[in-house]
């Protein structure tokens, strides 16, 4: 199997299969991963990495998959991804103002997630639970329904005044985070933000600030053996990365020889081999 990678696919755990089923895309097909966990599996970096976006050849990968002119050019690309409260399309200034509307100017989420401990996070309402995977939340609950990225962002920054708004992803690789009460930590948290959930609801309207009363949805992995000590792979500086694969959380493949980011490799050429 050879292709191009993009991160990982997932899908919830069920009572029948209660851990994250994962498949690897490489090019145009999928790797089931789940089965393959106790068995050897090599990822061997050809040397090429090929735009995410347009397909164009690239000497080097930026924003996770994308050559420099389309990192550049694209709304998916640009600060404010990373950085929601600095959303800029109410100011005309999008670079692609009908991207912005289907993926910026719809409903987000505002959550709270067990990680590596407690933090918050935004999301839309399209990547739930998909987001709280990708991040390796064991638990995750909904606290505020925003009608904007904009918003959301403006919520999660008050509540980073309290909490984290970042996973330590080497704990979370570990398994070491605690047992986190997600339901007091909502009801503790909110009365401390009120304030700004007031005045974003006088600046946006009664409605643009919902909070939910939701359950806690809890997450499992399929990991057989966690790591005590964190050694990370990377294609630029080794292109061969082999193991027997010991679980996968988040967007980690977790080897007894170390762990690898899929999603950090995206548009990648890789070669994959496995033990049937």
């Amino acid at each position: 199997m050879q292709g191009t990678l993009k991160k990982m696919k997932t899908q919830l755990g069920d009572e029948q299969n209660p851990a994250v089923q994962y498949q690897l895309p490489v090019g145009d097909e999928l790797l089931p991963l789940n089965d393959l966990i106790g068995k050897t599996l090599t990822l061997t970096y050809s040397g090429n990495i090929f735009c995410s976006s347009c397909g164009k050849k690239t000497k080097k990968s930026y924003s996770q998959g994308h050559c420099f002119v389309c990192m550049r050019k694209l709304a998916s690309c640009d600060m404010c991804i990373m950085k929601p409260e600095t959303c800029h399309y109410d100011q005309g200034t999008c670079r692609e103002p009908q991207w912005g509307e289907e993926n910026c100017m719809i409903p987000h989420y505002v959550y709270l997630a067990n990680t590596s401990g407690l933090k918050v996070g935004i999301t839309r309402h399209t990547q739930i639970p998909t987001r709280w995977i990708d991040q390796g939340a064991t638990a995750a609950l909904p606290i505020i329904r925003v009608q904007t990225r904009l918003q959301s962002g403006l919520v999660e920054v008050a509540l980073a005044e309290f909490i984290a708004d970042k996973t330590n992803w080497r704990n979370m690789l570990k398994g070491t985070q605690v047992d986190v009460d997600l339901l007091a930590a909502r009801d503790e948290l909110l009365p401390q933000i009120q304030a700004k959930l007031d005045e974003l609801a006088e600046l946006f309207g009664a409605t643009a600030v919902e909070v939910l009363d939701e359950k806690v949805v809890e997450i499992t992995y399929p990991v057989d053996t966690y790591p005590s000590k964190i050694s990370s792979f990377n294609f630029d500086k080794e292109p061969k990365v082999s193991g027997v694969l010991l679980g996968i959380k988040g967007q980690y493949l977790i080897f007894d020889t170390g762990v690898i980011n899929i999603r950090k490799f995206g548009a990648y050429e890789v070669e994959v081999d496995y033990s049937a």
